[in-house]
């Protein structure tokens, strides 16, 4: 069988949850002895070898800019992955949607990760908002198979579009659990006397709301931040703002060392989670294998995850309801440790990246078969 992915910045790369997926998901069709193309965003690569670790690569250009850029290397993918002689094109996010009719002239069998509700993130106002949904709506008409990645997701689609779709979590990260704490003395971080957030500072996440309801909180321990993005912006820049006007707020920026970010996680008091519009969140489950105790916006997507309260606290979208969890979490000690202790189990069979690769190839070969 020979499968193309499109739709990330590439392989290998570390920046976002498309990315990890790709590197975890690839590796393991190629160990299976699937012939697996991943299609990369050439301006992102100064190294281009045309394979590595058993996986083909094909680096194609792309209009350069915040907006375009994924959406045109996408389309140049697509069509080249048309022409090829791959079998199967997995293509990832719902804004690939209107280009499913692509492959359909070649007689290619598509499969579309249609990741979160790209159209209710703050930073797609207006035409943007319009567009991501237009492209969802699309992407359930014109591609053979639609993933969603949490039960949840699976709803939306189904209420939105009426277009039910296979539900295939997003697997768990590496979990390393030998890691010694010295990095975090380093920035003068001790066990358990923090918070962490963990993820890339745009306003759907929540930090900085979650950061001005601390900042109200009596809160004796310390806020730290880790995340950035690629680009100059406002939100990021409003979010360092606020750590000037409270010694107990730590913006740490992007952090690669994946070593560190495992001691972050291994010694925090509690694990604060906002993000609001995605399904299966990568760095949720990988608070959960850090055993890390979890405080999360109250969403459906975060209740899946967490099996309601089975796994985790909530928090409301409200500066003083923040400030309230803050003080109370604050002084529940032993509670918190419990739920440290019971947190890794949350970590089921099917966020284990061996299944979730199971579950592609069976996806693939019902296509297969089918055509």
């Amino acid at each position: 069988m020979k499968v193309a992915i499109v739709g990330s910045r590439g392989y290998p790369s570390n920046y976002g949850g498309f990315e990890s997926f790709v590197k975890q998901l690839s590796e393991r069709l190629v160990s299976k002895n699937i012939q697996v193309t991943v299609y990369c965003h050439r301006a992102l690569f100064e190294d281009r070898p045309r394979k590595r670790q058993g996986v083909d690569l094909v680096y194609l250009p792309a209009i350069e800019t915040k907006i375009l850029s994924q959406l045109t290397h996408s389309f140049l993918s697509i069509v080249h992955a048309s022409f090829s002689k791959a079998e199967i094109i997995l293509v990832l996010n719902s804004a690939n949607g209107p280009f499913g009719w692509i492959p359909k002239l070649f007689g290619k069998r598509t499969v579309i990760n249609v990741d979160g509700m790209e159209w209710l993130r703050p930073k797609w106002k207006g035409i943007g908002a319009r567009y991501f949904y237009f492209a969802a709506r699309l992407a359930t008409r014109f591609y053979d198979e639609v993933v969603s990645d949490a039960e949840e997701m699976r709803k939306v689609y189904l209420d939105h579009f009426g277009k039910d779709s296979t539900v295939i979590a997003y697997g768990a990260p590496n979990i390393d659990l030998s890691n010694p704490s010295n990095q975090i003395k380093e920035r003068k971080l001790q066990k358990g006397e923090y918070y962490l957030i963990v993820g890339r500072l745009i306003p759907d996440n929540n930090a900085k709301l979650i950061a001005e309801g601390f900042m109200k909180s009596r809160s004796r321990r310390k806020l730290v931040i880790v995340g950035g993005v690629p680009y100059k912006d406002e939100y990021v820049d409003s979010l360092k703002l606020l750590s000037n006007s409270d010694e107990r707020l730590i913006i740490t920026g992007h952090i690669d060392d994946r070593g560190e970010i495992a001691q972050l996680f291994q010694n925090a008091y509690m694990y604060v989670h906002g993000h609001e519009f995605g399904g299966t969140n990568p760095t949720m489950i990988e608070a959960l294998g850090y055993g890390c105790a979890i405080l999360a916006l109250d969403t459906r997507f975060n209740k899946e995850m967490l099996q309601d309260r089975k796994y985790g606290a909530y928090f409301e979208k409200d500066i003083d309801n923040i400030r309230s969890q803050f003080d109370h979490w604050d002084t529940e000690d032993s509670t918190v440790d419990r739920m440290r202790k019971n947190a890794a189990l949350g970590v089921t069979e099917k966020y284990k990246w061996d299944h979730v690769c199971d579950q592609y190839i069976e996806l693939f070969s019902q296509l297969a078969r089918s055509k």
